[in-house]
């Protein structure tokens, strides 16, 4: 999906060519097969070739994968999602991103969220 929505629309062979540690064009296939038929691609014939388009915005797809991922993970509970990002390891945030998620909280708060 990644390759998808950085090209806009790609072949099975492109997106092979995108992918950094790419499996054989036969399983990208598969994949392509399996994300069509759950809706989240479609396909258009250019010629010989199959143009695989993503059916939902980028924006709008992190946003269910992030619910989903809260939800299943953390028991919906957003507090322990941002808790375990910030607690990891690898969490070395800078000043303007503390301040960012400082001006985040500040303002559901007054959102009554």
């Amino acid at each position: 999906m990644d390759v998808l929505y950085r090209r806009g629309r790609a072949t099975a062979a492109e997106i092979l060519d995108g992918l950094p540690d790419p499996p054989s064009y036969s399983s990208v296939r598969a994949m392509l097969r399996i994300l069509e038929d759950k809706g989240h691609v479609w396909h258009e014939q250019d010629g010989p070739r199959y143009l695989y388009v993503p059916r939902v915005g980028r924006e709008r797809a992190k946003r269910t994968a992030l619910q989903h991922l809260v939800h299943t993970f953390f028991e919906g509970s957003t507090v322990q999602a941002v808790a375990a990002l910030l607690e990891a390891p690898a969490s070395d945030m800078t000043e303007a991103e503390l301040a960012r998620l400082t001006e985040l909280i500040e303002k559901a708060r007054k959102e009554g969220r």
